[in-house]
């Protein structure tokens, strides 16, 4: 699988307008390249997604198997895009790429994270 190097503008877009629309819930989706195999394009929602005040959850067995798929993004309501525990091994399970984004969900309130909880750079390309 290539590294991937960036994140598409219309999807981080897609992932703000999603965590405010949630708000004060936490947002959650799969992150996927789509057509391009370097640069995130593409969120997949998973049929029964629970999104509560704490945490958002998805039952594996509804998720597709699907290649792009590299990770997934939720939000932080509480405004601090740091993974907690329970992200630390959400990360490990699913995917290479973790996105979090904290309230307000702008463009400076996100950080991108590696499957051991290291953050990562994550170009937005235009």
């Amino acid at each position: 699988m290539p590294m991937i190097r960036g994140i598409e503008r219309k999807c981080l877009e897609m992932i703000k307008q999603s965590a405010k629309d949630m708000h004060p819930r936490e947002f959650l989706a799969l992150l996927s390249t789509g057509n391009r195999k370097d640069v995130i394009s593409e969120l997949v929602l998973i049929p029964r997604m629970m999104y509560g005040k704490r945490q958002a959850t998805f039952n594996i067995y509804m998720v597709p198997f699907d290649r792009r798929i590299v990770g997934t993004v939720h939000s932080h309501p509480s405004g601090i895009p740091k993974p907690s525990e329970g992200d630390m091994h959400t990360f490990m399970k699913y995917g290479k790429v973790h996105i979090i984004i904290g309230y307000p969900y702008e463009d400076d309130s996100w950080r991108a994270y590696d499957y051991n909880g290291k953050e990562i750079d994550m170009e937005v390309i235009e």
